[in-house]
């Protein structure tokens, strides 16, 4: 029941952690932009904090406490959150773990997929936060159930440029990929995100190059050139990298990009 205080027993999150949780936080800091919009759709009476980076949805007005990977924890501190929310990928475990030895609880993600994902955003909503499942998770998980459309491609997508660097294994963006039928040319890279050069990444045979709008902003002027005759779709960042209410539309919006670009 919505916001009802209950006996949670041992809740553990992604990591396996314990956190101590006697009733559903009311007062929430998020430290992951993917994760702040989806509390702020969600539950918005609840959110206290967010960082410098988190830029959904528009207009979002809560305090903010510098970045991801340099919280300010005194700032934390100061809005007596009763959880603060983390990713593995995007925090550093240092300030997880500064952040709990202050008494302040700590929920951290882990989300190397879509159906990692998923379960993760389903736990975080219904188990912590004790609210449900979220509409736009369910549409989210239903639109992503649907097979592959088309033909097969094979795609790189860098996320940096000078140094480049690509799309590897063992990410949500390339398990996204995969679901839209894309066959990421650098899965089988040893490296999540490796760096390359940019004749190796025109090298692995892309059919198709993918450019994001963030972390690096790739624009029309900013990035096709580097690919010569290769198709290139823009593409935005928060469709194909945030597990969050994007989910719900990114499937389609990502598709369409695709075969704008002849894919």
């Amino acid at each position: 029941m919505r916001g009802q205080s209950r006996d949670f027993g041992p809740l553990r999150d992604d990591l396996g952690t314990a956190v101590a949780l006697p009733r559903p936080p009311r007062r929430v800091v998020s430290l992951v932009p993917s994760l702040t919009e989806a509390l702020a759709v969600t539950v918005p009476e609840r959110l206290v904090g967010a960082t410098d980076w988190c830029s959904h949805p528009a207009g979002l007005a809560v305090t903010r406490v510098r970045g991801t990977k340099n919280p300010d924890r005194a700032a934390i501190a100061a809005r007596r959150p009763d959880l603060v929310v983390a990713n593995q990928e995007e925090n550093r475990r240092l300030d997880v773990e500064r952040l709990r030895a202050a008494g302040i609880p700590v929920w951290v993600t882990v989300v190397e997929s879509l159906d990692q994902a998923l379960a993760s955003l389903r736990r975080l909503f219904a188990d912590v936060l004790g609210v449900g499942e979220p509409a736009w998770l369910a549409a989210a998980a239903a639109g992503w159930a649907e097979p592959p459309a088309g033909p097969r491609l094979r795609v790189a997508v860098p996320v940096w440029r000078d140094p480049w660097m690509v799309v590897g294994a063992r990410t949500f963006t390339g398990d996204l990929l995969a679901r839209l039928g894309l066959d990421n040319v650098f899965a089988g890279h040893a490296e999540r995100y490796p760096r390359l050069e940019l004749d190796a990444v025109r090298a692995a045979g892309p059919e198709l190059v993918l450019l994001p709008d963030e972390p690096y902003r790739f624009t029309a002027d900013d990035g096709p050139e580097a690919f010569g005759g290769l198709p290139v779709a823009l593409v935005p960042g928060r469709e194909l990298t945030w597990y969050g209410p994007s989910l719900a539309s990114a499937r389609g919006t990502l598709l369409d990009a695709v075969r704008a670009a002849g894919g």
